[in-house]
């Protein structure tokens, strides 16, 4: 995935500018940078933080960096923001999204006149680079921002610092979020809302699908109109978003409270477990909703060890993830041995981690793991944000067992009746699930109860990899 900040500022802004990045460190964990613009010109410093916090790496930066306008990023996948030169000025960028035609696009910038990219140690070029080179190929920056937005096949949200402020533009269907916030002395421009809150700043406003907005330390100005049509990621409020975060006004956790509800609600008389607990930490809201609305306890049978593991999203060697994953969770035998436990993830993917979670739920004497996931079944590997590092949809423990019912390659009609609860593919599928990974009993979130739980118009949300809809 990834997040961004970015500040202009009548005063030295790095110290802001540090901190809201880090309120981003969730998004991301393989690389993080800041870069700022004052009386020296242009500063960078781009660090890998897969083995040490970013504000570890950046503490030295902050100390020597200057300057009133800056961006910054947690990245998930290339080395950002970037330095660039060009027939438009110098300027620093940032991206976050996913490019499908990718090569199309390369190809393209190639035969228009475009020399060479930088070849990273992974053998690909960087798709903040390309997107930079798509820009330069306009006479502005705004004619260049909306022609990425209308080329990229997939999704692509930016901040640009220029020498005289920051583009900040979201992707043309809104399916990422970017925030503003004021105070007196300038704005800020967040992915996450709630990063500068401690900061000073209060919210301005959210930027429409598409829109794209040109940040001074003394006003924000719309340079390209939010277009009609929005489809936000709603992902974003299943397991991605920070609790204190919101998106389209609507607070994530507050969101999760009532996912949980509506699951409990689904079970009503089917299930009679003595405790409810989530799978940290994004499963909490989520069990708490269900708790408060079912009347049954909830409890902590197992714990995060938060000191050193952090989050899921770690190496990009799969073992290496299944392992940190076994270490990070430590059960509570006193609240395990002899109870029946209901537990609610956020989601199934592969189903290695949740399959030994109650391996090892069993093991400390459990009778029953019931599991409850706060969104339906993964069909589809998500066209639009970088949320997983599958390289295939098999990956999804779904998709492997539809092909041993449908065969190699499934007609999209039938995938279709996969994704329909009232199904009997579906109602197979969820059992096969159920037996492979071991729980005493499975539901997952329904679509329409999910769109339900967020709130918007069900036409303003992304469900793509539940539904397959574009």
């Amino acid at each position: 995935m990834g997040g961004f900040f970015g500040v202009a500022s009548k005063q030295d802004c790095v110290l802001e500018l540090f901190y809201g990045v880090d309120y981003h460190s969730h998004l991301g964990t393989r690389r993080g940078g800041m870069a700022t613009y004052g009386e020296n010109g242009f500063c960078r410093a781009i660090h890998n933080i897969e083995n040490s916090p970013f504000r570890t790496k950046f503490d030295k930066d902050v100390a020597e960096m200057k300057g009133y306008l800056g961006i910054g990023c947690i990245s998930d996948f290339e080395p950002q923001p970037l330095l660039i030169q060009s027939h438009l000025g110098s300027f620093a960028i940032t991206t976050v999204g996913k490019i499908n035609n990718f090569e199309e696009l390369l190809k393209e910038v190639f035969e228009n006149g475009h020399a060479h990219f930088q070849e990273m140690t992974n053998g690909q070029v960087n798709a903040t680079e390309l997107v930079a080179a798509l820009i330069c190929q306009k006479k502005s920056f705004a004619e260049g921002i909306r022609y990425v937005q209308e080329r990229v096949d997939g999704s692509m949200t930016m901040l640009v610092l220029t020498k005289a402020g920051i583009y900040a533009a979201r992707d043309r269907y809104g399916r990422t979020p970017v925030v503003i916030g004021q105070k007196e002395d300038g704005y800020c421009v967040s992915f996450e809302s709630f990063a500068y809150i401690n900061l000073g700043y209060t919210d301005y406003r959210e930027l429409g699908p598409g829109e794209i907005a040109f940040v001074t330390p003394d006003k924000v100005e719309t340079v390209g109109a939010a277009g009609k049509c929005k489809k936000v990621c709603s992902f974003l409020w299943v397991y991605y978003g920070y609790p204190t975060s919101s998106y389209e006004g609507i607070n994530v956790e507050e969101m999760r409270y009532k996912c949980g509800s509506m699951l409990a609600k689904r079970d009503k008389g089917s299930v009679e477990p003595d405790v409810i607990a989530g799978v940290p930490d994004s499963g909490i809201a989520h069990a708490i909703g269900y708790s408060n609305e079912a009347g049954i306890s909830y409890a902590r049978p197992f714990i995060k060890y938060t000191p050193t593991w952090p989050r899921s999203f770690m190496p990009t060697n799969q073992s290496q993830r299944n392992l940190i994953a076994r270490m990070k969770l430590i059960p509570v035998h006193a609240l395990i041995k002899d109870k029946k436990l209901l537990l609610i993830d956020d989601s199934i993917v592969r189903g290695t981690q949740l399959r030994e979670t109650t391996e090892f739920l069993y093991q400390s004497g459990a009778k029953e793991v019931h599991i409850r996931t706060a969104c339906p079944p993964l069909l589809y590997g998500c066209r639009y944000l970088n949320f997983s590092r599958s390289k295939s949809e098999l990956d999804l423990i779904t998709r492997r067992i539809i092909r041993e019912k449908e065969g190699e390659n499934c007609p999209k009609e039938i995938l279709e009746q996969y994704s329909d609860p009232s199904s009997e593919k579906y109602a197979e599928m969820v059992e096969e699930v159920r037996k492979q990974l071991n729980f005493t009993s499975l539901r997952f979130h329904r679509l329409d109860d999910l769109v339900e739980s967020i709130g918007l118009k069900p036409c303003e949300l992304c469900t793509y990899c539940f539904d397959g809809k574009e």
